[in-house]
């Protein structure tokens, strides 16, 4: 199922562009991944919630500031694999909400779960530390 409404501290699946494959000219990203919904950034003139995502990788961050580890019984509890996995905060994607990049999962809410409010603080902190330095780039997503 698709995510109907937005959930923030939530994790769905979506097609994650990264910067690097933005800056190639490309619009869509190579594979679907587990994302962290991150907030509510703005809303269009339409009244259409503009939201930024954050990915989540098995590639361990080349700085450990640069990312926060999942704990394995969090994982475990969303249902996601056995495998280390960060919450990536030197990047990001923003799009309105829900967006054709969306991925249905196996639950009947759309998202696998929210990460613990502990954890959430951790990563809004740490993002916002690196938005204000200047370590954050963010994609803006199209239809």
């Amino acid at each position: 199922m698709l995510p109907t409404e937005i959930r923030v501290g939530y994790v769905f699946r979506y097609a994650y562009l990264w910067q690097w494959q933005h800056a190639q000219g490309r619009e869509e990203g190579d594979k679907d991944r587990p994302c962290l919904v991150l907030a509510i950034v703005t809303t269009e003139e339409d009244g259409s919630p503009i939201v930024r995502a954050l990915p989540i990788t098995h590639s361990a961050p080349g700085s450990p500031g640069d990312a926060i580890e999942i704990p394995q019984p969090v994982k475990s509890r969303l249902g996601l694999d056995d495998d280390r996995s960060w919450i990536v905060l030197t990047e990001s994607n923003r799009f309105v909400w829900p967006g054709p990049d969306i991925r249905p999962t196996d639950t009947d809410s759309g998202y696998f779960g929210a990460i613990p409010p502990a954890l959430f603080e951790a990563v809004k902190r740490r993002f916002v530390e690196l938005a204000k330095a200047r370590g954050h780039t963010s994609v803006a997503r199209t239809e």
